[in-house]
């Protein structure tokens, strides 16, 4: 089934169509991405959001779309500001539960969250 946006169908701003599971993993690299900035600009006081910025770049040059357009057009929530919103929600939840920064400091929490981009980073650069 191909849904209609506009008149145009989902896939018409990507370089390919995209089949389901690479489309998870767009939502799912998004969602690394934005957890570990987060985690860094909130518990290491590093705002620069560089790696949302390299999968940025890196969605740029392998698919021709943009973290933006990925959130508003293959999302739940069809809105870029809705999906940040969510997932800043998630991220200081998922802090708070674990103490905030100082109880993830020391925790495994950081090292999964870099390796769960790492992860989705190396799964994009191998797409064909």
């Amino acid at each position: 089934m191909i849904l209609l946006i506009g008149g145009l169908s989902l896939d018409s701003s990507f370089a390919a169509p995209l089949d389901e599971s690479t489309r998870q993993l767009l939502i799912e690299a998004i969602e690394a991405a934005h957890a570990l900035d987060l985690y860094h600009a909130r518990c290491r006081r590093d705002s620069s959001y560089r790696r949302t910025e390299n999968l940025n770049k890196l969605l740029a040059s392998r698919l021709r779309t943009t973290v933006i357009r990925v959130q508003d057009e293959l999302f739940p929530e069809r809105s870029y500001r809705r999906v940040q919103e969510r997932l800043e929600r998630d991220v200081l939840d998922l802090l708070r539960e674990r103490g905030g920064c100082d109880g993830v400091k020391d925790s495994d929490l950081p090292a999964e969250m870099r390796a769960r981009y790492d992860e989705k980073i190396r799964a994009i650069e191998s797409l064909p």
